[in-house]
């Protein structure tokens, strides 16, 4: 892992003397390109430099227990600094060996995201619902935007349906592994005798396809003009603004009514429609390449229970990392970074344990 963080770092310190030189001013597209290979570089650059501060720190703690000069009390509380660094130095380790590991060709891309409804009525919609604003609020604090494609709501207020479209940085690398089955456990307003109520919600999480990862023949589509519609079914808008889209080979059908314009929901329609498909061709190519190593990474499955609410103990579990996180009302909130950290921190390294070849440049 040293050999291989340090070529990064050479790298990365040649890239910003490149765009320093004037040569390289002058030419906006190499700017772009220099820019760009930096920007990739430097999460890894950062983390590598606090590490190795880390390390150093912790040999000059060691240095000070060892040397017999060194009085009882200092010898004290370097022991104790020596063990706190030591923890800190390899959780950055394994930080570091995952983002050393290839990257997913799709993880800087954006995200279409959709929930539904599962098992549990009334209160399925309301969970639903509740899990589309966390991922909303978890986007804000990420600077990203997010964009409601289509809403579908139940007749109590929740959302039998909800397709958004995340767009920002590495929104696929943080939010591809949320595909599932989330399950709540609560008393629900619906139940007036107090008693907890277990209900699902489903996830799906998909790399946005552009136009030049996947072709649709405009022969294959079938549009249609429908009036936009709110909660309840009341009629919100009496011009036909809303799209509903059809592909015809594969049978999808898309619909979107959020923004105002045919034209504008026309083609949040078209970027559903795309990834949908981008998804479908992409699980076919792994199951046949390899069936064994068949994962819920983009597939749209959701047969699997990945993680359980327990509002009354507020406790998230993540039943794949085996873990539970606490403080349920902030996490639903949206601060998810430490879990979904942990999430991709540990698929990461269990894809390289499976197949050690991926990971052969990264041990220690």
């Amino acid at each position: 892992m040293i050999q291989e963080l340090r070529a990064i770092e050479e790298r990365y310190r040649r890239l910003t003397a490149a765009l320093s030189e004037a040569a390289t001013a002058a030419d906006p597209q190499k700017i772009r390109h220099l820019a760009k290979e930096r920007a990739e570089l430097e999460p890894v650059f950062r983390k590598s430099e606090e590490w190795k501060r880390v390390r150093a720190d912790r040999e000059e703690a060691r240095r000070l227990m060892a040397d017999p000069r060194t009085e009882p009390e200092l010898r004290r509380l370097a022991e104790g600094e020596a063990a706190e660094l030591e923890t800190r130095e390899k959780a950055l380790a394994a930080e570091l060996r995952a983002m050393l590991l290839p990257k997913d060709p799709n993880d800087e891309k954006n995200v279409i995201l959709e929930i539904r409804a599962g098992a549990g009525g009334d209160e399925a919609s309301l969970f639903a619902q509740d899990l589309f604003r966390m991922y909303s609020r978890f986007a804000e604090k990420k600077g990203w935007k997010l964009e409601v494609v289509d809403t579908s709501f139940s007749p109590i207020g929740g959302v039998k349906e909800a397709i958004g479209n995340i767009r920002g940085r590495g929104a696929y690398s943080l939010l591809k592994y949320e595909s599932g089955v989330h399950r709540v456990q609560r008393v629900p307003k619906t139940e007036a005798s107090g008693r907890i109520h277990t209900s699902t919600a489903t996830v799906a999480v998909l790399p946005e396809a552009d136009e030049i990862d996947l072709r649709i023949d405009p022969k294959d589509l079938k549009t249609e003009a429908f009036g936009s519609s709110g909660p309840g079914g009341q009629n919100v808008n009496r011009n036909y603004t809303a799209i509903r889209i059809t592909h015809k080979p594969s049978g999808l059908v898309v619909s979107c009514q959020d923004e105002k314009s045919q034209h504008r929901n026309k083609e949040k329609a078209l970027r559903v429609l795309r990834s949908r498909l981008m998804d479908i061709a992409q699980r076919e190519q792994r199951d046949e390449i390899a069936h064994h190593r068949r994962s819920q990474v983009g597939t749209g499955e959701r047969s699997e229970k990945i993680r359980t609410y327990n509002f009354p103990q507020s406790r998230i579990t993540d039943h794949r990392l085996n873990e539970s996180f606490h403080n349920v009302e902030s996490i639903m909130d949206g601060d998810l970074d430490e879990m979904l950290i942990r999430r991709s921190q540990a698929q990461a390294m269990g894809e390289a344990a499976r197949d050690p070849g991926r990971a052969k440049d990264v041990g220690t």
